[in-house]
């Protein structure tokens, strides 16, 4: 059986006002996406409400090379989120549900001692500190085949002690809209898929949308695949329902059509549900939907983004709604994870009339296939070669050879493990997930000794790296992480201010409290985290920021560490 990707010939215009050059450039840079096997699904792209460009790439079944199309019903992973929110917010305006009640008000059964501290409004913005039951030790590996009812899902995972004070931290939590769901099923005593398909799917005649189940038949729905320098896989087997709240919905890009236009009326929310639902909390998240300002080049003012991300064995997606202009930009992937951020700003470009650039081709998927040609020493030399001779050509990242790495641990070709991820330690020694990753090969492979010693090197570079600490545990190393590191609002004062890298570039430092935010420009603003009294760290990338000081104890510059780079920035104000 073939493993190419095909590109389907049918594109739908369905404006003949808008621009069919720009039709032509979307077309052009998504099937370049597709070319290098980072895009294999779904697209629609809406301008003023209407639709302007919807078509399929590559194939919703490779078995019987089924191709995908704007009809193929693909898992949404996160984005089920916002449906679990919005029928909260329902409940809220029918007076059933307050958001500053604490969560045991619906939930008799749940632990007292945790669950009243902790309120519907923390569950929604993922401030409530009860632990993502997805990271539960062995959830993935073993737990997430299992048919779990909802029950039996909130009192095996969703009753750990609190991570932190509900209100005080953001950390991205699935247990919270998985509690969201049996809060829902309690208060209208109907259960959590009949709510939705009441409140949101029949009204709003979104009929090719449904709460998956692994009985459950489902038409034109997409299968869910990995894929490596064309090699794809089936994806693991997950029991979807165990992501009842979180990520169980499956839909069409056009279904999520009709959902964005309802938010632009009151068929689902109030006016004043909907400015609730889009209030930026911690990190910029409100009630399942991340919130922000998007730049565009030349423009003056910047647009209000709103949107969501999912990823779920073998998918990923976006929604990403503009909402001054009603533009919407959806895309539902089935091959695993894929650059959706950068497809989405391509996009905006070329609705916005700006220069964009096609994606390089991915050098770790070259790689694979120079293994397979040449041997991983010589492949690994011409990578050398290449990122010498010809780095306008490919994307060398550390992700990629990451990914690399573990496709050998997966396929038990160890030694190939081990070079790759040595490689990526050599190109990226400042990265602690580059150690973390050759702990993880020389653990599978056996040695322990080595494993330790990457495993220690990894939480050496990054003190919050909890599975280095698992593993060291794990392998007979004892060792604990250490405390949350708090420093005082007095002493976060010291570093607000704006701080320039490069011309019309500055991270802007501001506070709330105890807590520290980071704004570059033209992007959102994020919690980050102390590791030191002068050095913080963001969760939602890997980098971090280091304050530093005059000879006369003046904050007077930072540093941000990312991609294993070190910029400068200095303090304008």
């Amino acid at each position: 059986m073939t493993s190419r990707i095909i590109i389907l010939l049918t594109t739908l215009f369905c404006s003949l006002a808008f621009s069919q050059t720009k039709q032509e450039k979307i077309d052009d840079l998504l099937s370049k996406f597709n070319e290098y096997e980072m895009l294999n699904g779904s697209v629609l792209i809406a301008d003023k409400g209407e639709i302007i460009f919807k078509k399929g790439y590559g194939f919703a079944n490779l078995d019987y090379e089924i191709p995908n199309s704007e009809n193929t019903v693909h898992r949404l992973g996160s984005i089920t989120k916002q449906f679990t929110s919005a029928v909260i917010m329902q409940l809220v305006e029918e007076g059933k549900i307050k958001l500053e009640e604490k969560m045991t008000a619906y939930l008799k059964n749940y632990r007292k001692d945790t669950g009243d501290k902790v309120t519907i409004h923390h569950l929604l913005t993922h401030t409530s500190g009860i632990p993502s039951y997805t990271g539960y030790p062995g959830f993935w590996s073993d737990s997430s085949r299992n048919p779990y009812t909802i029950d039996q899902l909130v009192e095996k995972f969703c009753m750990g002690d609190l991570e932190f004070g509900p209100g005080f931290k953001y950390s991205y939590n699935n247990s919270g809209y998985l509690l969201l769901a049996k809060i829902i099923e309690e208060v209208t005593a109907k259960s959590f898929e009949q709510n939705i398909k009441e409140r949101i799917f029949i009204p709003l005649e979104m009929k090719n949308s449904y709460l998956e189940r692994p009985e459950k038949i489902i038409k034109n729905k997409a299968s869910g695949y990995n894929v490596f320098g064309s090699n794809f896989t089936n994806t693991q087997y997950f029991n979807v329902g165990n992501a009842i709240g979180a990520g169980d919905i499956a839909s069409t890009v056009e279904d999520l059509y009709l959902w964005d236009q309802a938010l632009y009326t009151d068929k689902i929310l109030s006016e004043e549900s909907k400015n609730k639902t889009f209030t930026p909390f911690l990190n910029n998240y409100g009630y399942g939907w991340g919130i922000r300002k998007y730049g565009i080049p030349g423009k003056q003012d910047s647009l209000t983004y709103i949107s969501h991300s999912g990823g779920i064995n073998g998918f990923s997606t976006i929604i990403s709604r503009f909402i001054e202009n009603k533009q919407l930009i959806v895309i539902l992937n089935n091959t695993g994870s894929a650059p959706l951020n950068e497809m989405v700003n391509g996009i905006m470009k070329i609705l916005y009339d700006q220069e964009f650039t096609y994606p390089k081709k991915p050098i770790g998927k070259h790689l694979y296939q120079l293994v397979d040609s040449d041997g991983i020493d010589n492949a690994i030399a011409e990578y050398e070669r290449l990122k010498e001779n010809e780095s306008d050509k490919y994307s060398f990242s550390e992700n990629e050879i990451n990914t690399l790495g573990y496709l050998y641990l997966r396929e038990n070709k160890i030694d190939n493990a081990i070079k790759i991820f040595q490689l990526n330690i050599d190109e990226y020694p400042k990265s602690y997930n580059t150690y973390d990753s050759m702990g993880e090969a020389y653990m599978i492979s056996g040695n322990k000794e080595k494993a330790i010693e990457f495993y220690r090197k990894s939480v050496e570079l990054n003190s919050q790296n909890k599975n280095g600490y698992n593993m060291l545990n794990k392998l007979g190393y004892k060792i604990e992480p250490p405390a949350d590191f708090n420093v005082t609002g007095e002493t976060l004062q010291k570093f607000i201010g704006e701080y320039e890298l490069f011309p019309n570039f500055k991270i802007t430092i501001s506070s709330e409290g105890n807590i520290l935010f980071a704004q570059a420009t033209g992007q959102g603003k994020f919690q980050v985290y102390p590791e030191a009294e002068n050095i913080f760290y963001y969760k939602v990338v890997q980098a971090k920021i280091e304050f530093i000081k005059n000879e006369n104890n003046e904050v007077n510059k930072l540093i941000l560490y990312q991609n294993n780079q070190e910029v400068p920035g200095k303090k304008i104000q």
